[in-house]
């Protein structure tokens, strides 16, 4: 496995990749979720979220074990946990997993998650996220940004990350995060998220 310790800033942050296999099961289970209204109502997790996007949909517990989603989270959090503590992990109790259908003019405001360690991945990017409207400046159409404190001396408490389909980003659930909205598509950019509880070695701090 793919497996990169980042820390831009304070806390360390893992980037790493979704298997293939777990990218197309788990885009063809939210194309299938569309399509039904159903399915659609049963599993809309828009009100439990902080964004403001076209659709939320929460992943079924036997769903994540089907395709090993849970048993890839759990294999990644053990490792990050090994590099970091120089421990073994023996609790891992996932919360929640969800995906996020965002569009044109959608954005997930600055915020953070409950648990103890959290992520982001991707499964479908838009080619193109937009311009800036003033030529020359930064574009974050589109981007996550991971925020860390505030500005001092020689620390940038900024992190801006730039989606591309297979990466998955784990981080501390207290870290705040956003997502800038884009524009000129009509594409979808889906991600996937998570939310997880640790056993108490392994989320204590020394």
């Amino acid at each position: 496995m793919e497996f990169q310790i980042l820390r831009p800033f304070g806390p360390s942050i893992v980037k790493l990749k979704i298997p293939t296999n777990i990218i197309d099961d788990m885009n063809k289970y939210v194309d299938e979720v569309v399509k039904s209204d159903k399915k659609s109502k049963k599993l809309d997790f828009g009100p439990n979220l902080a964004g403001n996007v076209q659709q939320e949909i929460f992943l079924e517990i036997e769903f994540m074990k089907k395709i090993r989603w849970a048993e890839f989270l759990g294999n990644s959090c053990a490792r990050w946990i090994a590099y970091e503590k120089n421990t073994k992990l023996t609790g891992f109790e996932i919360i929640r997993s969800w995906v996020v259908r965002q569009f044109k003019n959608d954005y997930n405001p600055i915020h953070f998650h409950t648990g103890h360690v959290s992520g982001v991945g991707y499964l479908k990017v838009p080619k193109n996220l937009g311009e800036t409207t003033q030529k020359g400046k930064n574009n974050v159409n589109g981007k996550l940004v991971l925020v860390d404190g505030s500005k001092k001396l020689f620390s940038n408490p900024i992190f801006v990350i730039t989606p591309k389909v297979g990466d998955f980003y784990l981080f501390p659930n207290y870290l705040l995060h956003a997502v800038y909205p884009f524009s000129d598509t009509d594409d979808e950019r889906r991600s996937v998220s998570f939310n997880a509880k640790l056993d108490d070695t392994s989320a204590s701090i020394e």
